[in-house]
């Protein structure tokens, strides 16, 4: 008895300088790298995010290899203790793979800005990195699940059996899943198409947004009054929808404005190039007026004017619009709508000085005057 106990004291005295021994590797080589970090932000970044998966790792895995090399008796504990840490070991390796590959990609995605005005690759590269990255966390958990499953020795006569016995639940649960699986591979597919791209200004049903995140089963645009439209993947591989930056961000915008037939519309050129000018919201591509109708009552009058970005072109063109009306108001109230009658002679009736007679002043007044 005594025996016994002397040689659990000493496992459990090996155990721990094990755990206590990889623990101190582990923050000295945290320390280390926060060291290193203060030349580059890589080493901080890796020692910032890795360190808590790191420390579970070496807990699990010293623990596991002191007892798989301990001289331990027979007991009813023993297998299920070290399942139970091969179980463990498998799920905290996986995790660390995980965050492994997840720094990497932050770290790939830190060379590509999209907070600068050209930023159609980086946005490019940002919305295909971040499906991959869901796709990859997928797959290393599947990949878990399936090494997990392989410690167990009845696993694949287990599985058979759920197969063979699940039916016509197995059926209707795939045609459930039809949906899912179809908008996750409709998300593959607009990762890698380019279609639709972090940030990008478009309009889906009607509303103007920009894409704010795009996972494997949806989009989320963000609509200008700061709504929030969710739009399943798949409606962009069957519907057609506007994308305004798809090959670039600069845009080209409109202002319409119906004026009368009498606008000089020289003078009305000069006043939008000098606005435009003094504007920096104009990026100096393009400004032009053209008269795109002249039917009826008015002449309607297009501005054509271009900016960097969707945002600086909406702006734009209410400041196109708000000074060309207080222009044609101040400077030229001629040309301001206006609607016009012309009058025949004769054709409106006038009263005559008959109908206009006093009672009892007929033709008898008349022969007694």
């Amino acid at each position: 008895m005594a025996r016994s106990v002397h040689q659990l004291l000493v496992h459990l005295l090996a155990l721990f300088a094990a755990v206590g021994g990889a623990l101190v590797v582990v923050e000295v080589a945290h320390h280390a790298l926060l060291r290193l970090g203060r030349r580059g932000p890589f080493p901080r970044e890796f020692a910032r995010r890795a360190h808590q998966p790191l420390r579970w790792f070496a807990v699990v895995f010293a623990s596991y290899a002191t007892l798989n090399s301990l001289p331990l008796p027979e007991s009813r504990w023993k297998s299920p203790l070290l399942h139970l840490l091969d179980l463990a070991v498998i799920a905290v390796s996986a995790w660390l793979i995980g965050v492994l590959l997840l720094i990497t990609e932050d770290r790939a995605l830190q060379r590509y800005r999209t907070d600068v005005r050209d930023n159609l690759h980086a946005r490019r590269v940002h919305t295909r990195v971040r499906i991959i990255r869901r796709v990859t966390i997928a797959v290393i958990a599947v990949l878990t699940v399936a090494a997990m499953l392989t410690t167990f020795p009845n696993a694949r006569t287990t599985g058979k059996s759920l197969l063979l016995s699940a039916g016509v639940v197995g059926v209707l649960a795939a045609l459930a899943a039809q949906a899912l699986l179809a908008s996750m591979l409709a998300g593959v597919q607009l990762a890698l198409s380019g279609a639709v791209r972090l940030e990008d200004v478009v309009i889906v049903e009607k509303e103007w947004g920009h894409v704010e995140e795009i996972t494997l089963t949806h989009v989320v645009v963000r609509i200008w009054d700061d709504r929030r439209l969710v739009v399943p993947t798949s409606y962009f591989a069957s519907h057609p929808f506007q994308n305004w930056t798809r090959t670039e961000s600069r845009l080209l915008g409109t202002v319409e404005l119906d004026v009368d037939w009498t606008v000089p519309l020289q003078p009305m050129r000069e006043e939008l190039q000098r606005i435009v000018s003094d504007s920096p919201l104009w990026d100096e591509r393009l400004s032009l007026l053209q008269v795109t109708d002249a039917t009826g009552e008015h002449v309607r009058v297009r501005c054509l004017v271009s900016a960097a970005d969707a945002d600086t072109l909406w702006d734009l063109r209410c400041l196109v619009r708000e000074r060309l009306v207080e222009w044609l108001r101040d400077q030229q109230p001629q040309a301001l709508p206006r609607i016009r009658t012309e009058i025949e002679r004769g054709v409106l009736a006038l009263p005559s000085r008959d109908n206009g007679r006093r009672p009892g002043s007929g033709a008898r007044g008349a022969r007694t005057a």
